[in-house]
């Protein structure tokens, strides 16, 4: 089993995916999970400091989560068609430096991507390691507009 490390060069920046952001889905994602207004009404949000319909910072984040596991299960698929296996993933012992550094309104699209910062081996537990990641996305724009960075645990 190869590890991330041996996949992915430290520091080398990777596309995951990308996600639009309908105004139905910012809409239904709201009324379950952040109810307020600029998520929820587009007229509302029009009067809001956003000026218009914008999604949740959480859905953005749950944006970043969906690519990834999309992402990760076509890798895993990629390395068996060569012979490999893929590291096996998760859970992720929490984040850190979360920023939603714009606002992702209707009908923008956000273009996902991890960047592996480190990967260290747990001395407790052979065969685990913890990985530090870069997890960002931009808008159509090229502008940043989500940025954190990540715990992952690879375990054999």
């Amino acid at each position: 089993m190869m590890t991330l490390a041996e996949l992915y060069e430290a520091g080398r920046k990777i596309v995951i995916g990308s996600l639009t952001f309908a105004a139905e889905d910012i809409i239904r994602f709201a009324r379950d999970f952040d109810p307020q207004p600029f998520h929820l009404d587009e007229e509302g949000a029009k009067q809001s400091l956003f000026g218009g319909l914008c999604a949740s910072g959480w859905h953005t984040s749950a944006g970043w989560m969906q690519c990834f596991v999309r992402f990760w299960a076509d890798e895993a698929r990629r390395l068996a068609a060569e012979g490999l296996h893929a590291p096996k993933l998760g859970p992720s012992p929490g984040f850190r430096e979360l920023k939603w550094l714009k606002p992702v309104y209707a009908g923008d699209t956000i273009t996902y991507a991890v960047t592996l910062l480190e990967a260290r081996i747990v001395a407790s537990r052979p065969g685990w390691r913890i990985n530090t990641i870069l997890c960002e996305g931009e808008n159509q724009h090229g502008e940043a507009v989500i940025r954190f960075e990540s715990k992952v645990i690879e375990f054999a």
